[in-house]
């Protein structure tokens, strides 16, 4: 009995067997042939997201291919229908020659995740006809995506995203959506399409992503009232404009994802509609220029898990106060917006919320309770208006993972509930008003706890109980600044310090002891600038040291060599003296070195050129360095920053600043340089401030028939050398930067940081300007006390963004153009001390923001025109032109009597009042991301003292200026870097 049930098992499994058909040979030898077009190469794991092997080790001829890993066949016929072989580690290459072309019954094909080194897409892929699902994303795909991909009609799925080097042409895009009527999803993010979006797609379609692919123009309306439309990702397309409709969606009810980051809205508001998208799940609409509040409906959505409205011009208060929706949010995100007013309790009840970043707006008021179960993993807070003390329900955030909190006005004392946290790793308290002393060890507790930052407020950082054990071993980032540390002994705990700012809190004589005899082997970062220090011993024991930040203590002596590790060494504002050892040319990883405002002196070594391929940063001005400059500078030159301004140099410019092709800002003015005008300088690319003034400069600045000199130069100081023959109209041809206005420049925030400052020098007359905008904002052009001659060209009204224009005490001639009314932001004009003559062009009146205007001491005549600012300009702008008539330096002119007014506007003589200074000084910040640099700089008008008070009050009430003196302190308050992020960025 159990025999034959045997044999008929035996022949039934047979015959099901044998009604399934093998797959044919000729598609098993095609497969085969296409596996050896490849090679497995595991390091190409990393494109995957999800387990990686090499699926085509099972292949073997001895086995139906059907059974192979990767395939699967049709039951009936055999044909291979579907090919996935991604993540399967492949390289290699996919030509119009391919065997796959073969497998004509293919079904779906995915090749993703693979590195096929930059294979084009083939024609031939439109021969599979039956192909219902397409996937060649991530696989290094290049070239032209052919147009025989409209013709799969059957396409359902498409995905073709991050082909870095893959494009569409429009027509193909838009015919391609056209054609492919059965299509519901379409992923091409990364692809090079720039085309508009077209107005028809299938009413198929569930997925639509388009990120970063170059669209532009309008969105269409009908593309929010797709019916089955899931997913919209357009994010990215900054060329890309777009408009909510206002009434409800069609998509509203299958709408799971919405991203449109990036896109920009033009200042609409947020409709309320939005609040109709009951299946949204994830919204980003961050950096979208949009306006208004944020709708109530939008915080009653029920499904939605992720908001991110970031880097938006949102205001107002955040309604309601109460709120049933959100349940599901885990990610809030509405930073860098203008919202105000209290954050509502609600927000910190929200039962899965695990990150908030409200960031940099204008939020007020007290921090509200915390519910006992919150889940909060990450808060931002930071840069905000926030007042009153923190909340001893701080403690109920039990799962935090970090807290930012600075920039506010915080105050009270920190709560000792602090130390519940016991999964804090990140604690930012930065700048704020907490008072009192606090017991270091409130954070003792906190094992996990790396980053902790006190700095900038009014507390006392005490030891109370002497505990050695106060801070957890744990902690790698520590800043202090302004903390009033007394004693330093309970830091001996810590063992792991990366990175320690003790800056701002009166350490005299060395470096402490606790930080010589736990960390000299360990620590990297160590700032003590602002402190009183007379001397650093034992700095080059520090073997690990990457920067060390010295500015503005009492050091003396010679210049000390930091380890070869070093990287950012600032040592500026002290009193070293002596000679500079050529031993700092060891330091071959050096980046930033700023030994300004010392008393150096001797020759600059001459190795320093071989430093340069690292060297970013060279600040020795205000020293008393002497002879020529011998230094030669490599070809791969770094520098970006080259300041040697006020010393004592001689000689020439040597001309292998050429090499330094990254050099930014070149400042050598005040010093005593005998030569002609660099126009060598001209092909650095990236040069944006010049400054040569106070030197023995001369002869013609020679005329130059290139048209790509200096193309990125935007200020330019040549004041008080010998320069002579006519203004340089060739130079001025080539300043590209500036015949252009940039207003995208934003200002660089406090979460940007410094790892310098520098002074560049240019001339006015009386005055010393200190600049607080960044470079692109602020540009001028300097060419006073030289012996130019001749005409004004008028071609210099084409360098329309120019803010300061100085030609003064020079021997020009002739008429004023009237093109310089084309100089539209232009602030201060000075063409004193010339030998102009005719009259005052009327084109000068619409130069609205002019607040310095200076054309003493020249040949005028004629009626001084009215309007706009020229009424506010006082007697000291005219005084020397006999031949000006009206006001103010007489009642009228012509039939136009104007009353007579004692308003003077105060424009300095330098030649008859030695106490005033006449130059202009700005004060340039390289800013750090780490190796990175970006130029910043900032105006603010400074005048100090006088010995005519009448006068000087004359000049605070029409200019709002305050008088200088020639030389500044060194040293500038403790508070005036309060409210700066960690000083110098070290």
């Amino acid at each position: 009995m159990s025999l034959l049930f045997l044999l008929a098992s035996f022949f039934l499994c047979q015959l099901v067997l044998s009604s399934f058909a093998k797959c044919p040979r000729d598609q098993s030898l095609a497969l085969v042939e296409f596996n050896q077009s490849f090679v497995v190469d595991e390091s190409e794991s990393f494109l995957c997201d999800k387990q990686s092997y090499p699926k085509t080790s099972s292949w073997n001829m001895n086995k139906d291919c059907c059974s192979w890993d990767g395939i699967i066949c049709d039951e009936t016929t055999g044909h291979v229908i579907e090919l996935d072989l991604s993540c399967s580690q492949l390289v290699g290459k996919i030509d119009s020659n391919s065997s796959l072309f073969q497998l004509s019954h293919l079904q779906r094909l995915n090749l993703s995740m693979n590195s096929f080194d930059g294979s084009h897409i083939s024609p031939k892929f439109g021969r599979l006809a039956s192909l219902t699902h397409l996937d060649l994303s991530r696989a290094d795909f290049s070239g032209q995506i052919p147009s025989e991909i409209s013709h799969l009609s059957k396409l359902q799925s498409v995905f073709l995203s991050f082909n870095s080097e893959l494009r569409l042409v429009a027509y193909d895009f838009k015919m391609s959506l056209q054609n492919l009527t059965q299509l519901r999803e379409l992923h091409l993010s990364g692809v090079n399409i720039s085309s508009t979006i077209p107005l028809n797609f299938s009413s198929h379609l569930t997925t639509l992503e388009l990120t970063r692919t170059g669209l532009y123009g309008i969105i269409p309306e009908s593309i929010f009232n797709l019916p089955n439309l899931e997913t919209l990702d357009l994010s990215y397309n900054d060329q890309l404009n777009g408009y909510f409709p206002k009434t409800k969606w069609n998509s509203s009810a299958s709408l799971m994802e919405l991203n449109l980051a990036g896109v920009n809205f033009s200042g609409n508001f947020l409709p309320e509609c939005l609040g109709y998208l009951t299946s949204l799940q994830r919204l980003v609409l961050g950096s979208c220029n949009i306006s208004g509040q944020v709708p109530k409906s939008l915080w009653n959505l029920t499904h939605l898990e992720y908001m991110d409205l970031q880097d938006n011009r949102l205001e107002g208060p955040i309604f309601p106060q109460f709120t049933s929706g959100l349940q599901d949010l885990n990610t809030l995100s509405l930073s860098n917006n203008s919202l105000n007013g209290e954050i509502p309790s609600w927000i910190f009840s929200l039962p899965l919320l695990s990150e908030l970043d409200l960031s940099n707006n204008h939020f007020s008021g007290q921090l509200k309770e915390i519910s006992n179960n919150s889940v909060l993993a990450r808060v931002d807070i930071s840069e905000n208006e926030l007042q009153g003390c923190l909340p001893k329900s701080i403690q109920n955030l039990v799962s935090v993972v970090s807290i930012l909190l600075s920039n506010n006005q915080l105050q009270c004392p920190l709560p000792k509930s602090l130390q519940n946290l016991r999964n804090l790793k990140y604690l930012d308290l930065l700048s704020n008003n907490f008072s009192g002393s606090v017991d270091v060890s409130v954070f003792s507790n906190l094992k996990q706890l790396w980053y902790l930052d006190l700095s900038y407020n009014s507390i006392s950082l005490i030891n109370e109980n002497k505990v050695k054990s106060t801070l957890p071993q744990s902690l790698e980032y520590l800043y202090l600044a302004a903390c009033q540390v007394k004693e330093l002994d309970f830091l001996r705990s810590a063992k792991n310090f990366y990175t320690l700012d003790l800056s701002y809190n009166n350490i005299q004589g060395t470096i402490p002891d606790v930080v010589l005899s736990n960390w000299m082997h360990s620590i990297k970062n160590l700032n003590l600038a602002h402190n009183m220090l007379t001397s650093i011993d034992h700095i080059s024991s520090f073997s690990q040291l990457i920067s060390i930040n010295l500015l503005s203590n009492s050091l003396q002596g010679t210049l000390p060599i930091p380890p070869p590790s070093i990287e950012y060494f600032v040592m500026s504002n002290n009193n070293v003296s002596g000679k500079i050892p050529s031993s700092i040319c060891n330091l071959t990883t050096l980046k930033i070195l700023d030994l300004s405002n010392n008393n150096l002196k001797g020759e600059i070594p001459q190795c320093l050129g071989n430093m340069s391929d690292q060297l970013e940063v060279l600040d020795m001005r205000h020293n008393s360095l002497s002879g020529s400059l011998q230094t030669i500078f490599s070809s791969g030159s770094k520098l970006k920053s080259f300041n040697l301004h006020g010393n004592n140099l001689e000689g020439k410019l040597p001309r292998s600043l050429a090499n330094c092709k990254e050099l930014e800002v070149f400042d050598l003015g005040n010093n005593q340089l005998n030569d002609t005008f660099p126009m060598w300088l001209g092909t650095l690319p990236n040069l944006q401030v010049l400054s040569l003034r106070l030197n023995n400069l001369h002869g013609p600045i020679r005329t130059s028939t290139s048209s790509k000199l200096f193309p990125q130069l935007r200020m330019l100081d040549l004041s008080r050398n010998a320069f002579t023959a006519e203004l340089p109209t060739s130079l001025f041809k080539n300043l590209k930067a500036l015949r252009r206005i940039d207003k995208t420049m934003k200002v660089p925030g406090d979460e940007e940081k410094e790892y310098y400052q520098d002074s560049v020098i240019v001339a006015t007359k009386g005055m010393e300007l200190e600049v607080v905008r960044i470079l692109s904002l602020y540009t001028t052009m300097d060419l006073s006390n030289n012996e130019f001659e001749g005409h004004i060209p008028s071609m210099l009204g084409d360098l329309i963004a120019l803010r300061v224009l100085n030609l003064s005490h020079n021997e020009l001639q002739g008429h004023i153009p009237p093109s310089l009314g084309k100089l539209s932001v232009v602030e201060s004009l000075d063409l004193s001390s010339n030998r102009l003559s005719g009259e005052i062009p009327k084109q000068l009146v619409s130069l609205t923001s002019l607040a310095v205007f200076n054309l003493s001491r020249n040949h005028l005549e004629g009626c001084i025109p009215k309007g706009n600012q020229f009424d506010t300009f006082g007697n000291n702008s005219y005084e020397g032109n006999d031949g000006l008539r009206g006001f103010p330096v007489s009642g009228g002119c012509g039939s136009d009597r104007i009353p007579e007014t004692n308003n003077t506007t105060f424009v300095p003589d330098e030649e008859n009042d030695s106490t005033f200074l006449s130059e202009l000084s700005w004060k340039v910040v390289l800013m750090g991301y780490g190796t990175g640099l970006i130029i910043g700089f900032s105006i603010a008008y400074l005048m100090l003292s006088s010995r005519n008070p009448n006068w000087l009050s004359g000049i605070a009430e029409d200019l709002e200026y305050r008088i200088i003196m020639r030389r500044r302190k060194k040293q500038r308050g403790q508070m005036h870097y309060r409210r700066r992020r960690r000083n110098n960025g070290i």
